[in-house]
């Protein structure tokens, strides 16, 4: 496991305290049906995105022992008899998190790594899930191995949920001789599939190296029977190469010296990652879910916070 500096948290590296923190921030973050229209969630749910109320069903008539307070007075009036508006309880939602941690998530060269990102993104869903009362769990997963917390509503599990979520984040480092394996993504939507059986909501956050055909059939397979959304991190490198600079990559063994100073590698390059990061959209939009997209430049909280649409406490 990685040694962590006091420097590197929340940048290069998380821990289970960091993410623990994120509960005050989760607080402030809702996802309400008051959402703008530009929001991306908006129109996906009659109901509040987690948590449970009531739902109204229909209008019809009045039965002795119905609720006066549920009495519709303009469409009684208007049919000439007496109309109740009914409503049905919105169920419990248990939210599932599938959280990237390989090796080609350990990029960032803003603010943080991907797999930074990602981990907050994962953390700040669980505790909105736990506050709202509905039971949170996980599918992590890295290039050699896939761990699993069920579903469950307590405290507990949340940061059993998170200690899970760190370890995995520290164990990434540069000279790792761990080799990048792209089939661990559906490897880790299969065991999705096996924990979130109906009704659940299931967040995918990942950068999607290596999606393909089976990536859109099995996340299609998932939303069948769940609401998927699809996460992406991606670092501002992929859309727009930096004019100048020097930054090493390494893929374990191999080390590569990057020099954007240079047009004949910064253009190319650049070319290369626009084209890929545009081929995993298109792949994602026709998964035909909810597509997030997370960059590695702003705080992770402040996008969640504009992606849903505001902040619960908004200023007045």
């Amino acid at each position: 496991m990685a040694q962590t500096q006091p420097s590197d948290i929340g940048t290069v590296y998380v821990t289970p305290a960091h993410l623990a923190r994120l509960e005050y921030d989760a607080r402030r973050l809702a996802a309400t049906p008051h959402r703008p229209h530009h929001s991306i969630l908006a129109g996906r749910h009659a109901s509040r995105l987690r948590g449970r109320g009531l739902n109204f069903e229909e209008i019809r008539a009045y039965v002795p022992g119905d609720d006066l307070r549920h009495l519709d007075w303009k469409a009684s009036l208007r049919v000439g008899h007496a109309l109740v508006r009914s409503y049905t309880e919105e169920r419990d939602r248990p939210a599932l998190f599938v959280v990237d941690q390989r090796i080609s998530m350990f990029y960032g060269t803003r603010r943080a790594m991907k797999s930074v990102v990602a981990a907050e993104m994962a953390a700040l869903g669980a505790w909105m899930a736990f506050q709202a009362g509905d039971r949170a769990g996980a599918v992590v997963f890295d290039d050699r191995r896939i761990d699993t917390v069920r579903p469950h509503r307590s405290r507990s599990r949340v940061l059993a949920t998170l200690g899970m979520l760190a370890r995995s984040n520290q164990a990434l480092h540069a000279d790792t001789p761990v080799r990048p394996h792209a089939g661990q993504l559906d490897a880790a939507l299969r065991s999705a599939l096996h924990l979130a059986t109906h009704d659940y909501l299931v967040c995918v956050v990942s950068d999607f190296l290596g999606a393909d055909e089976q990536t859109l059939k099995l996340t299609r397979e998932l939303a069948s029977h769940n609401d998927v959304i699809a996460v992406l991190v991606y670092d501002p490198s992929a859309r727009a190469m930096p004019a100048s600079g020097k930054i090493v990559v390494t893929e374990g063994e191999l080390q590569v010296e990057i020099d954007f100073g240079r047009k004949t590698v910064r253009e190319p390059l650049g070319a290369m990652f626009d084209t890929r990061l545009q081929q995993t959209v298109d792949l994602l939009r026709r998964c035909g879910v909810p597509l997030l997209v997370l960059d590695t430049e702003q705080p992770t909280v402040h996008q969640v916070a504009r992606l849903l649409g505001h902040f619960a406490q908004r200023r007045a």
